[in-house]
């Protein structure tokens, strides 16, 4: 079953190609920098990356950005809210905060994959307020609870 989802590429953005897929299995598409200059991250330095592009999804669907495994190994370099959301109802820009964890400054050009994009289902919930809540046998144990690593 196919989801139809509506983009939008922004002007003077052409050149960007639009997320897709790099394997035919893959769950996230790459996306890609649309910066006019290049960017240099320094080391524990954050920047808000354009992409070129805004989203209509239908109700129930939402983006998450997350990312590349392939940046983070090799740079350091993450999504910083990650994953990041983008909502059914936002028709903006879509931009990647990305930071600089590794020890060298990272320099973004325009058309770097710099981050993936998953499709998600969000189901609509109900929240019931009870005065007690059912027993498990975890209950309350949080984090670290089952061990020390």
């Amino acid at each position: 079953m196919s989801i139809h989802v509506q983009i939008k590429r922004l002007p003077g953005n052409e050149d960007i190609p639009l997320p897709s897929k790099m394997s035919s299995l893959a769950s996230g598409m790459d996306i890609y920098a649309a910066v006019t200059d290049s960017i240099t991250l320094q080391p524990g330095e954050r920047g808000l990356v354009p992409t070129g592009f805004c989203l209509a999804m239908p109700a129930g669907l939402e983006a998450q950005i997350r990312p590349r495994s392939g940046l983070a190994l090799k740079h350091g370099i993450t999504s910083l809210n990650s994953p990041g959301t983008i909502d059914a109802d936002y028709r903006g820009e879509v931009k990647v905060l990305l930071i600089n964890h590794g020890q060298e400054p990272f320099v973004i050009e325009r058309k770097d994959r710099i981050a993936q994009m998953v499709f998600q289902q969000v189901p609509d919930v109900e929240l019931m307020e009870v005065e007690v809540l059912s027993e498990t046998e975890r209950g309350e144990g949080g984090f670290g609870h089952t061990g020390t690593q």
